[in-house]
């Protein structure tokens, strides 16, 4: 239960938006601006009867996962992507005989086999530039990507150059690092465990 002297704690920090890294195979993480946390839908199937209306729960859909960065000339962001697009299986049709494809296997460990987006606590980066303790982790589990945009070039524009990537994946788990455990107050929710792997429950 949340105590009456909320506002008046000075522990208490909430979650910033600010204060994440993303950890995804070839990509620096500096040049990473904004990132979508997870999140999912889950289908209904609906039963009609007599004069009432009953929905259940169906299957559940991981929505994608978009990020934006930025492009620097060292290290060029647009020829890592090109070259995760290569080991994804891709090849240009420079060859009336070839018949290389894109497979999921290749397409995954193009980005690492695993996609990272760490929360960090309010310390961020110390003197010597190590990171703050996480307070939670969610990881993308067989990533890989569905879209990237290049952006635009303006005359009119200062802007550095900006790129949008969606990434597709199975499922994401979530793990919460926050003093080792979630507090919660429904009983449904105390016995599962506070780092979640998907499929192992």
């Amino acid at each position: 239960m949340a105590s009456d002297k909320f506002w008046a704690n000075s522990t208490l920090e909430p979650k910033r938006q600010y204060r994440f890294i993303l950890n995804l195979g070839g990509i620096e993480q500096w040049v990473v601006k904004k990132v979508s946390r997870p999140s999912f839908s889950i289908s209904n199937a609906e039963h009609n009867y007599i004069n009432h209306r009953f929905y259940y729960p169906g299957r559940i859909e991981w929505s994608t996962v978009a990020f934006t960065i930025v492009d620097p000339v060292d290290p060029d962001t647009t020829g890592i992507l090109m070259k995760m697009l290569m080991a994804s299986g891709y090849r240009f049709p420079t060859n009336k005989n070839g018949t290389r494809t894109i497979s999921k296997a290749e397409a995954v460990a193009a980005c690492g086999g695993q996609v990272f987006i760490s929360m960090i606590g309010a310390d961020g980066l110390d003197a010597e530039g190590v990171t703050a303790p996480e307070i939670e982790k969610w990881t993308l589990h067989n990533p890989w990507v569905e879209e990237v945009s290049m952006g635009d070039l303006d005359y009119s524009s200062d802007d550095m150059v900006e790129m949008e990537i969606t990434l597709r994946y199975d499922w994401a788990s979530y793990e919460s690092l926050v003093n080792g455990a979630t507090n919660t107050s429904s009983k449904a929710l105390q016995n599962i465990p506070d780092k979640l792997f998907g499929p192992t429950g």
